[in-house]
């Protein structure tokens, strides 16, 4: 009888773990295989969301025609060339042209697409890609800052290096005056918080 895919999963959890030299029937590890896999289904919901339906559940008409920035969004995403973690912070701006999106729905789109398999710059285009569509705005700005443990853990070892990663689109590409306010924008300290 074939394994399902749950039980393939975890079969491939326990050979990972005999292959680095541990007993996969210690008592520790005993129930590891199926925290792994609730673990990776939490990490990688993002496949099985659509970015489209979350921003276009919470549009709103609106005369604003100034930005709108949220920064400092917390994101974990997962290196897809050694799936080891990328911790990092999105700085998301956009000006709208008559519509708006509520503003819980834009960190929800870099979970979206930051709980996937990733490298960081197709990360942080695919954010700024998803707001031009849906919301079709004057121009959106995505920066992302993030340190990732591929880096820090092995390889060259560079502890606490960050990668920083950009996307301009519309104004915030052509415009010099409304990218210099983007970037001093999410430069400047955080302030008062409330």
């Amino acid at each position: 009888m074939a394994l399902s895919e749950q039980e393939q999963f975890e079969e491939a959890v326990k050979t990972m773990i005999r292959h680095v030299g541990e007993d996969v029937n210690r008592e520790g590890l005993l129930k590891t295989p199926g925290r792994v896999l609730k673990a990776y289904e939490f990490m990688f919901g993002g496949y099985r969301e659509d970015p489209q339906t979350i921003l276009n559940s919470a549009m709103f008409e609106s005369s604003n025609d100034e930005m709108v920035l949220i920064k400092d969004i917390e994101f974990y995403s997962t290196c897809e060339h050694h799936l080891l973690p990328i911790i990092g912070r999105a700085h998301v701006a956009y000006i709208p042209e008559g519509k708006v999106v509520g503003l819980s729905k834009i960190p929800r789109i870099v979970d979206v697409f930051a709980r996937r398999m990733q490298i960081q710059e197709q990360l942080t285009e695919q954010i700024a890609d998803a707001l031009m569509e849906a919301i079709n705005p004057k121009g959106v700005a995505v920066v992302l800052q993030a340190r990732h443990m591929c880096m820090e853990m092995r390889g060259v070892e560079k502890i606490s290096s960050t990668t920083t990663s950009s996307a301009l689109r519309g104004l915030f590409k052509r415009d010099e005056k409304t990218r210099m306010e983007f970037f001093n924008l999410i430069n400047s300290p955080a302030g008062n918080r409330y």
